[in-house]
C-alpha cells in the first residue's frame, strides 16, 4: 500500500476509533485526540487533573479500542523499583528466573506518577527512552508499541515528589484535564448509574500500530514549517534575541531541543489525523501547548501576577 492510501485508510480507522472510545467517554474529544496522537507518534504523555475525571477508564477504554496490553500502577511512597520492573527469584530447581513486573505492557497507566520517591520514579526513565529495562545486569526489550501514561493530582501537593525537569522533558503531552460541561455532566451521570456496559471492539492490531508510527516519520514536511517550530522553541529561551518581552519578563527556563522535534512528529501525526500528505503552521499551533506546557518554568513574578502558562505560550504563534 502507498503511503496515500495509507494515510486515507488510517483517517477512515481513525474516526471509527474516536466513535468507539466515545460509547463510553462522554466529551474530552479534545484529551482523547492528544492521547491518541502521542501514541501514533510514539510518545507519552502526562494526564493532569482531579481526581473523578476518568483518567483510568479512558486509557483502558483506548487501551481496548486499539486492541493493546493495559496494566495500572497505583504508585505510593512505599513502592520500590522491583514493583514495577520486576525481579529475579529462585524457582524449584534452585535457578534463578525473572518475574516480569507490570511494565511488561504495550500501555502503562502510572497512576499519581508524583506520589513515589524518585528512585522508583526513575525506574520509569530507561522504559520510557529505550523501550527496554535492566534487571540484574540484563537487558530485556519491551514490547512494542510502548506507551506510558502518567497521572498527576494538581490539588494535593503535600507528601508527593514532583518530577524533575529531566523526566518531565521524556513526555510528548502535558495534558490538563478540565471538569466536564453540565450536558456532558448528565450523559456521564446517566450512564455510569444505569446497567448498561457497551462492548469496546478492538479495531487495531499492535504490528498495525508500529506501521502507523513508521508511517507518520515518512510524512514530509517543508523546511519552513521545521524552521517555524524551531524558531517557536528558541523564543521560549529567555536569554536568547528571539524571546519575547513576556518570556524574558516572566519564564526562568525555556524548552529543550526535544520540545521541537516533538512538535514535528506531533504536528505530523495530527495532519494525518485530519488526512493531509504534510504538516502545515496550524498543526504546529495545535500541538504546541501540550508540548510546551511543562518544559517553560515560570519564575515567581508570573506566579505574583497570575500570568498562566497557556498565555505565554500564545505569545509565541
Amino acid at each position: 500500500m502507498s503511503d496515500v492510501a495509507a494515510v486515507e485508510t488510517f483517517v477512515k480507522k481513525y474516526q471509527a476509533l474516536k466513535s468507539e472510545i466515545a460509547k463510553v467517554i462522554i466529551g474530552q474529544d479534545h484529551i482523547i485526540d492528544q492521547i491518541l496522537i502521542s501514541i501514533f507518534s510514539g510518545g507519552h504523555s502526562l494526564l493532569v487533573g482531579v481526581p473523578g475525571l476518568a483518567k483510568t477508564l479512558m486509557v483502558n477504554t483506548i487501551a481496548q479500542a486499539l486492541g493493546l496490553d493495559f496494566k495500572r500502577i497505583q504508585f505510593t511512597p512505599d513502592l520500590m523499583p522491583s514493583d514495577i520492573l520486576g525481579s529475579e527469584i529462585l524457582d524449584e530447581n534452585r535457578q534463578f528466573k525473572f518475574i516480569k513486573g507490570p511494565i511488561f505492557s504495550n500501555i502503562v497507566l502510572a497512576d499519581e506518577i508524583n506520589r513515589t520517591p524518585p528512585k522508583t520514579q526513575a525506574a520509569l526513565l530507561e522504559a520510557m527512552q529505550e523501550r527496554a529495562v535492566t534487571v540484574a545486569g540484563h537487558q530485556y526489550k519491551l514490547n512494542l508499541p510502548y506507551f506510558v501514561l502518567a497521572t498527576q493530582n494538581p490539588i494535593e501537593q503535600e507528601g508527593t515528589y514532583p518530577l524533575p525537569e529531566a523526566q518531565l522533558d521524556r513526555f510528548m503531552f502535558s495534558v490538563n484535564l478540565e471538569y466536564p460541561s453540565f450536558k456532558e455532566e448528565v450523559e456521564v451521570v446517566k450512564s455510569t448509574t444505569s446497567v448498561n456496559n457497551p462492548t469496546i471492539n478492538a479495531l487495531f492490531t499492535a504490528k498495525e500500530i508500529v506501521d502507523i508510527q513508521q508511517l507518520t516519520r515518512r510524512i514530509p514536511v517543508a523546511d519552513n514549517v521545521i524552521e517555524y517550530a524551531v524558531r517557536m522553541t528558541s523564543k521560549t529561551r529567555p536569554n536568547t534575541e528571539t524571546a519575547s518581552d513576556l518570556v524574558k519578563q516572566y519564564i526562568d527556563w525555556g524548552a529543550g531541543p526535544r520540545a521541537s522535534q516533538n512538535l514535528i512528529l506531533a504536528a505530523k501525526t495530527h495532519a494525518a489525523t485530519q488526512g493531509k500528505f504534510s504538516p502545515d503552521i496550524e498543526n504546529v499551533q495545535a500541538v504546541a501547548t501540550s508540548i510546551f506546557r511543562h518544559r517553560i518554568i515560570k519564575n515567581y513574578k508570573a506566579e505574583a501576577e497570575g500570568i498562566s502558562i497557556e498565555k505565554i505560550i500564545e505569545s509565541l504563534f
